[in-house]
């Protein structure tokens, strides 16, 4: 794996468990959206998506 993919998976890692951050914070804020633990676990799920995308690319 080349370092520019190792530093796009890691950026990807850092702006994804934020945005993951954001979601459950939003959702526990607003509890009649959803439950903050599914919005979390499907934001992991897909930001793992894209990450292994990467890195099975390179």
């Amino acid at each position: 794996m080349s370092t520019l993919s190792q530093l796009v998976a890691l950026l990807y890692l850092l702006v994804g468990f934020t945005v993951v951050g954001g979601l459950v914070y939003l959702s526990h804020r607003h509890p009649a959206s959803r439950e903050p633990l599914v919005i979390g676990l499907t934001g992991v799920a897909v930001l793992a998506s894209l990450v292994t995308s990467i890195v099975t690319r390179g």
